[in-house]
């Protein structure tokens, strides 16, 4: 009798990195689905974000009753959306508990995004970051912040009052950098002020397969221009810039600042990797899951890459091997006049504005309810 393969899943969680779903609907609540996938594959959190719910809400049909129910008590469709996300990430929160529990808060998170309207409004985003901790009332939730300049002082104010954030839309190694140095200024706040720092958790969703399609644009430009030497570097970009911000996580944490935080019971800001669903075909489907394995790190992925993962990965470290190349990679991009902060800067508003557009769709939607308008 033939011993089954292991889980490819379940070996990176030995090898020290964390898989968590970007994924969530009351479908998988209800038919046991994200059960299975915590209990046989491993999957120890989960991310979601204003597109997740806006695709969920309007086509998953398991949302029609809970809708109808909530109708004549809600004000708003932002009231009638806030309901069915709560009602969604609580269930799924109460799944990875025991989870939470086992690991002492090394995993089992669940995230909600504030309003991605709020991305560029540093007062706007602080306020409904308290709001959505104090409404969610769960130890393994992740309040989701943008990465923005405005959003630098919401993750240091958060963490300082003791709520836990996920920094989401980091595109820039050096804006991972200002991001960690934000977190650990939190807690340097929150030691001073005698608070326990044991208890506060942060993840900085760094996104890989959006640089590659953005500066892959780019290379063929320049190659159809005559430029051989830019072809060789397509999908190369985002690898290069995730070694970068590992670097600079390593940096940090060799800092005097983080061991005198970390002897005080701090723990660190785990890079997360996002954005991992690989867009051009000729790529493997599992690229940013493959080369970018390293303890202490978190990827995140769509259903769709879980599953090819499942099927097809090869669990090693590989992570700190692609460093050096990384180094070139990043090298050979500037001498062929690609620059990735300029390409960090577009795809952080890109990412901005594809958050709105679902987010104010689902708006319009629950609206339509609200006032009778929807077909049944």
């Amino acid at each position: 009798m033939t011993t089954p393969a292991p889980n490819p899943l379940l070996e990176l969680r030995k090898l020290g990195e964390s898989v968590w779903l970007d994924d969530i609907s009351r479908g998988m609540l209800e038919d046991g689905s994200l059960a299975r996938l915590i209990n046989e594959d491993g999957v120890a959190g989960l991310t979601s974000n204003p597109a997740i719910f806006a695709n969920s809400i309007m086509t998953d049909p398991q949302y029609a009753q809970p809708i109808a129910k909530l109708l004549p008590s809600v004000s708003s469709s932002m009231a009638l959306y806030e309901e069915l996300a709560l009602e969604d990430l609580h269930d799924a929160a109460a799944l990875l508990r025991p989870l939470y529990d086992s690991t002492a808060g090394g995993d089992g998170y669940i995230s909600m995004e504030v309003s991605p309207h709020l991305a560029y409004d540093t007062p706007g985003s602080l306020a409904e970051g308290k709001r959505l901790w104090q409404r969610l009332k769960l130890p393994n939730a992740l309040i989701k912040i943008p990465g923005t300049e405005a959003g630098l002082p919401v993750i240091r104010d958060l963490i300082a009052a003791g709520i836990n954030v996920n920094v989401t839309l980091l595109f820039s190694p050096e804006r991972y950098r200002s991001v960690a140095r934000a977190h650990m200024d939190g807690l340097a706040a929150r030691a001073a002020a005698g608070a326990p720092l044991a208890s506060v958790a942060s993840v900085a969703s760094f996104f890989l397969s959006r640089i590659d399609t953005a500066v892959d644009k780019l290379l063929d430009g320049l190659s159809a221009r005559g430029q051989p030497a830019a072809r060789a570097m397509r999908g190369k970009a985002a690898i290069a810039s995730a070694c970068r911000a590992y670097e600079i996580h390593e940096e940090l944490l060799s800092t005097p600042q983080w061991q005198a935080l970390a002897a005080q019971g701090a723990r660190p800001q785990r890079l997360l990797w996002a954005s991992t669903s690989a867009k051009d075909p000729t790529f493997s489907p599992i690229k940013y899951v493959e080369e970018l394995v390293v303890s202490g790190t978190v990827n995140t992925m769509p259903l769709e890459t879980l599953n090819a993962y499942r099927r097809l990965g090869r669990p090693e470290q590989r992570l700190e091997r692609h460093i050096a190349e990384g180094s070139d990679a990043r090298e050979s991009l500037e001498r062929l006049d690609v620059d990735l902060d300029a390409v960090a800067v577009q795809l952080e508003q890109e990412g901005v504005a594809k958050f709105i557009e679902p987010f104010d769709k689902l708006q319009k939607w629950l609206e339509e309810r609200r006032h009778g308008q929807a077909v049944t």
